[in-house]
């Protein structure tokens, strides 16, 4: 394995929508690819249902261990380009990923979403419980809940969700 390439997942433009169908059709050519997805409710004139919408649109994350494989994903329908932060590719740490994985598995989680907003220093805290236990975080109080942010610094974007009070811990710096 390249060391280029070790531990970094790189960030694909993907036509809007399509981020499952180019997982998809990704995984099928042996790219190892993620796209979270989070469930959101809908609301029609008529009803509600639940969807699964991807927490970042129009972008899929690909591992890639070789020079020999990394323009593969290029050739995948409906795939545009590699993203770039100024003259670099984005690239995005395997522990980044791996905090997202959490994030979006937790079942104590609710109203996942991600933004580029970046917040003012507020409480920091760290979470005790769960799957998440050792996750340090920011919180902001909305509606008397706990809205905390994971802020992604490869990607400059936050992911936040609403935790219990229970499963957070104040850390004094």
């Amino acid at each position: 394995m390249n060391n280029n390439f070790k531990n970094k997942w790189y960030l694909l433009y993907v036509k809007p929508r399509h981020e499952k169908k180019v997982v998809k059709l990704l995984l099928e050519n042996n790219i190892e690819a993620f796209s979270p997805m989070v469930n959101v409710v809908k609301q029609w004139s008529d009803r509600k249902k639940i969807v699964k919408q991807p927490l970042f649109p129009s972008y899929v994350f690909i591992n890639v261990y070789n020079s020999s494989d990394f323009y593969k994903p290029l050739s995948i329908q409906g795939v545009y380009s590699f993203v770039r932060l100024g003259n670099e590719r984005a690239s995005v740490k395997e522990s980044e990923i791996n905090q997202i994985k959490l994030l979006i598995e937790n079942e104590d989680l609710s109203d996942i979403e991600s933004n580029d907003e970046v917040f003012k220093i507020g409480d920091k805290t760290k979470i005790t419980h769960g799957l998440l236990n050792g996750l340090e975080c920011q919180i902001i109080n909305v509606n008397n809940q706990n809205k905390i942010i994971v802020r992604i610094y490869s990607l400059q974007k936050n992911i936040t969700a609403v935790l219990p009070n229970h499963c957070l811990s104040k850390l004094y710096v």
